[in-house]
């Protein structure tokens, strides 16, 4: 992951997709920084991917969590991801374990019949 200054260079990124879609072997790229009204802000690109940004990823928070823990000297946290959708989410890094918490939005729903 890419730390950045403030909250606002996070909100300034327009990813290149053509670019990114041109890295092997890459599954994500996570951008943070410390944030106004929360302890930190994210957003994660997902190259050669039909979704491009994620909105709301609890794997990139696995690894976001601990480190601004380490950072900001607490282990209960505050983050929001600034995709699109934006998301909140309440974290704890429990040391070897990170918890994450937040409301979810039913996107879709199915069935799948298989013979």
């Amino acid at each position: 992951f890419l730390v950045y200054e403030n909250e606002q260079d996070i909100l300034d990124i327009v990813p290149d997709f053509h670019y990114l879609n041109q890295l092997k072997d890459v599954i994500g790229i996570i951008v943070t920084a410390k944030g106004q009204s929360v302890d930190f802000v994210s957003r994660f690109f997902v190259p050669n991917s039909v979704i491009g940004e994620d909105p709301v990823t609890g794997s990139a928070h696995s690894s976001l969590i601990p480190y601004w823990s380490s950072k900001l000297d607490k282990t209960v946290l505050t983050a929001k991801q600034l995709s699109p959708r934006v998301g909140d989410l309440l974290c704890e890094f429990k040391g070897y374990r990170v918890t994450m918490a937040g409301n979810a939005v039913l996107y879709k729903k199915g069935e799948f019949y298989l013979r």
